[in-house]
């Protein structure tokens, strides 16, 4: 039997999201990235900086999920929160870390690590490092949370460290077919007959709307290629019975 994959969810962390101020990039980053290395994303939430929403979120997902990635919220200024919050969420002091703190007052001239900037180097006790290339300030680890820069550059420079080190399962695979002028109405049932004969994958179908033709693409995910590959083969024989052409892969972007 295969060994079942262990899950994720991801904390997108700030007010400037919930705003509309600022437009989330890291979320399917994420996604696909964890899809690669066995870790199915299982859920999202944005919440704000505010301490009890972090701190009970936090304690909540954690030991519901096996890995918790947070982002945003570590930065200088007095809004960034979350370090401070995942080291009341473990019960433990927030203070200046002993590697970091070094690290980062080394890396500013004399007089320029000031209050704001030493808040990036303080974390809960017993933090472990998430190094960054492209930036001195790291990410951090507490338990199975992964606290990470909101900033997308940032955060991917951090995932690249972080993801060879994380443990996965079978990678995510995916295996996708569109068809022009099909609608979901149409298609319903015979997709929940493919989806009840493939109980572990999520076969999913996700309208489009463009200028050249609205339509409908089907994708297959799941840990075995071999099943999604199958899925897919029946879900294309059921567009051709509905007298659409089914094309392989995802629809181009517009």
């Amino acid at each position: 039997m295969q060994a079942k994959n262990p899950t994720a969810c991801l904390l997108v962390i700030g007010n400037e999201v919930l705003s509309g101020r600022t437009q989330d990039a890291n979320i399917r980053f994420l996604a696909l990235e964890l899809g690669k290395l066995g870790i199915p994303l299982r859920e999202v939430r944005i919440i704000p900086d505010i301490a009890e929403t972090i701190i009970g979120t936090v304690n909540e997902v954690r030991a519901k999920f096996d890995y918790v990635f947070t982002t945003g919220g570590i930065g200088p200024t007095h809004d960034d929160i979350t370090s401070e919050c995942i080291a009341a969420a473990f019960g433990v002091p927030w203070e200046p870390h002993p590697v970091a703190f070094p690290r980062m007052e080394a890396s500013y001239k004399p007089g320029d690590f000031n209050a704001a900037r030493q808040r990036m180097a303080t974390m809960p006790r017993g933090a472990e490092l998430i190094e960054c290339a492209i930036s001195a300030a790291p990410g951090f680890q507490m338990g199975n949370v992964y606290v990470m820069a909101g900033v997308p550059r940032v955060m991917q420079s951090m995932f690249e460290w972080l993801g060879p080190r994380l443990q996965g399962g079978a990678r995510i695979e995916s295996r996708a077919v569109y068809a022009i002028g099909l609608a979901e109405g149409v298609i319903a049932a015979g997709l929940e007959a493919v989806q009840k004969r493939f109980p572990d994958l999520d076969i999913g179908s996700y309208p489009f709307y463009r200028p050249t033709g609205n339509g409908v693409a089907l994708v297959a995910k799941g840990p075995d290629a071999a099943a999604a590959e199958q899925a897919i083969a029946e879900v294309t024989a059921l567009i051709s019975s509905l007298g659409k052409v089914p094309i392989q892969g995802e629809p181009p972007e517009v």
